[in-house]
């Protein structure tokens, strides 16, 4: 796609589905980098990847989740994470105390072959939350996966977190369609979960 950008004369390429250049006219010269509104000090290129990444939340694959429910489960939530992600541990931490709330995990192995191996191992479990919790909270491994078992759903994670730009865990999605990335702090995830709720 090419369109005009802000700057009169400059256009704006993507390609690959949210890769951002920009170039004159005729095609003679390419910019790559951020462009910023010096008045506003907004990052342009990063808000509208923002907007070609965004996801609908109601639209997202939930029947690849894991599903905690917490109190009324009235907030909802969705956080991408790997079993090998020291910052995911630490979340989970923080996501077991939340109330009120249902969080959609979607597992998406990324880190390596262990991550593969343990996600495969936690969703092949027979009772996968609690394996996954389990793991994350207490360290305790989970027993190792025989026989059949449809992986099928990580492998659509995996699938889904490069179509939209998921490029590491964990990775926080509201129902008001914000996007975060990393382990937010937990007053955060309270603000926009309350902002979310108030907006849905």
């Amino acid at each position: 796609e090419v369109r005009p950008s802000p700057i009169a004369g400059l256009y704006e390429v993507r390609y690959g589905g949210t890769e951002i250049v920009y170039t004159d006219a005729k095609g003679e010269f390419l910019l790559q980098g951020s462009m910023l509104d010096t008045k506003t000090m907004a990052n342009l290129t990063e808000e509208r990847i923002e907007k070609l990444t965004a996801v609908d939340f109601h639209s997202l694959p939930f029947k690849d989740a894991m599903v905690f429910t917490q109190g009324t489960g009235a907030r909802k939530m969705a956080v991408f994470v790997d079993p090998n992600c020291g910052y995911c541990k630490r979340f989970e931490r923080d996501l077991a105390t939340l109330k009120d709330v249902t969080i959609y995990a979607f597992i998406m192995p990324i880190l390596g072959p262990d991550s593969t191996v343990k996600a495969r191992d936690i969703w092949c479990s027979g009772d996968t939350a609690k394996t996954w919790r389990n793991w994350m909270l207490d360290g305790v491994a989970p027993r190792r996966s025989m026989g059949q078992c449809d992986t099928a759903a990580l492998d659509r994670n995996v699938e889904f977190g490069h179509k939209y730009r998921i490029q590491g865990t964990p990775a926080v999605f509201f129902e008001d369609g914000t996007r975060k990335p990393g382990a937010l702090p937990l007053a955060e995830v309270e603000k926009l979960l309350a902002a979310a709720t108030k907006k849905s």
